[in-house]
């Protein structure tokens, strides 16, 4: 826990400085564009988290593992974040690419849905009293949200968008110059190792909570 949260923030420093202070401007954006350096990991691991929080869900479902109920939920609020920080760089980079703080693009509307996604399983969570209900509700939730992460992929394909097609591709040539794919490749890397520490130290938490009763938790904290 302590190194991937050491190797998380070294990554996340390199990437920053070397992309905000050391890539070149672009030549249509100006600097304008640096908040991909934001932008861009937040977006890819709020989609991504939330595949990890429905499968998480689904392994809950089908086997009754409770500590994959327990990751499900310590998955939504980092999630929610992430979706959050999304949505609040994407404006900020709409606003003079744009023109407008905010536009009803595809992309966007659908990342917003992913927010209340994140918002209705944490949700869920709390207005249960039953733990055994809660689970199971905020799993089946986390299930039938996955449909739309790949309509969040594919939407500047399938309508037409102000959003900008992808910018990093594994298949086929992207469409950012390597100056300022290495840096953003760096952020993304720190972005993941992070996301994998606070999922760990948020569940590990989660258990402890749940578990309080138990006694190996007791013999832990000496009660």
């Amino acid at each position: 826990m302590p190194w991937l949260a050491l190797v998380g923030i070294v990554l996340f420093l390199v990437g920053a400085i070397w992309g905000l202070g050391f890539a070149p401007a672009d030549s249509k954006q100006g600097n304008s564009y640096r908040i991909i350096f934001l932008h861009v990991p937040a977006s890819f691991l709020a989609m991504a988290g939330y595949y990890v929080m429905a499968i998480c869900g689904a392994v809950g479902l089908i086997w009754r593992m409770k500590i994959s109920f327990m990751m499900m939920k310590s998955a939504a609020p980092i999630g929610a974040v992430l979706t959050f920080i999304s949505l609040v760089t994407g404006s900020i980079w709409g606003k003079p690419t744009w023109g407008t703080w905010w536009e009803w693009d595809a992309r966007i509307t659908f990342m917003l849905i992913l927010f209340f996604l994140y918002l209705g399983v944490w949700a869920l969570q709390t207005s249960y009293q039953d733990r055994d209900a809660a689970d199971k509700t905020s799993a089946i939730l986390a299930l039938v949200g996955t449909v739309n992460i790949p309509i969040i992929y594919k939407s500047v394909d399938w309508w037409y968008s102000l959003h900008q097609p992808a910018t990093l591709k594994l298949t086929g040539p992207s469409s950012i110059d390597a100056s300022m794919a290495y840096p953003l490749i760096v952020m993304i890397v720190a972005f993941y190792v992070l996301y994998t520490w606070m999922l760990l130290d948020r569940t590990r938490i989660e258990i402890l909570e749940r578990e309080r009763k138990s006694r190996w938790v007791q013999a832990i904290f000496g009660q």
